[in-house]
């Protein structure tokens, strides 16, 4: 009896401190790309457009996306797994379009001033991360046409995008990482405030992380 009370216990403190961390996954998802629009002010300049676009792909639409399958925290808690299912393409779908077009302003950017393309490990990383975004989501079709995925489970589709979306979001929140060591963020912030941007990203990495590791274990215990 003793027993059941002290499990009880410790499961509602690990859910509780789960549900705190999704909840700052979320405030961090609104503040990090606010942060990032006031620094760049989008519209000002071409370049402008490029930091607050990924941001916005990754810091937010990704990260909001992966959130809604949650079981401590989505904002469709109470909403079938179909209507996550289409949010989440939905807010992908807008992801992968920022992405796309912060890649085009920076790409713009270096041609008007002469600059030479995807020299720096954000440069390339950022190139790469955005390939995968759009090819992530072209597999995820059959995910909702399940007809286009034949001899192909839908559980074994389902765990293989779970698993490679991750590897996509580790890699925009390293994009992002990078993004931060640059020229114009370093000249704009500095000393302790560098380092809480920086915080914002990599605690969002590791909440997500988590979030996906959890679920797979789950239903490995439950199909054993």
């Amino acid at each position: 009896m003793i027993h059941n009370k002290e499990a009880e216990s410790e499961t509602r403190f690990y859910g509780f401190i789960r549900a705190a961390s999704v909840g700052l996954t979320h405030i961090i998802s609104i503040a990090f790309p606010v942060f990032i629009a006031f620094l760049s002010l989008p519209g000002t300049s071409v370049f402008s457009w490029h930091p607050f676009l990924m941001t916005v792909a990754f810091g937010f639409f990704m990260t909001e996306a992966i959130l809604l399958f949650s079981p401590h925290g989505s904002l469709l808690k109470r909403f079938p797994h179909k209507t996550k299912g289409r949010v989440h393409w939905i807010l992908q779908s807008l992801c992968g379009s920022c992405a796309v077009l912060g890649l085009a302003a920076i790409y713009y950017n270096k041609y008007l001033n002469g600059k030479a393309h995807f020299t720096s490990w954000h440069g390339l990383l950022g190139l790469i991360t955005v390939c995968v975004v759009c090819v992530q989501s072209l597999a995820a079709v059959p995910l909702i046409y399940h007809s286009l995925a034949k001899g192909w489970s839908l559980a074994k589709l389902k765990r293989y995008h779970a698993a490679s979306g991750l590897v996509t979001f580790l890699l925009g929140c390293t994009s992002l990482l990078l993004g931060l060591c640059s020229s114009w963020f370093t000249e704009s912030v500095g000393g302790h405030a560098w380092y809480l941007a920086a915080i914002c990203p990599a605690l969002s990495a590791l909440i997500i992380m988590n979030q996906v590791s959890s679920a797979y274990v789950a239903k490995k215990r439950l199909q054993s």
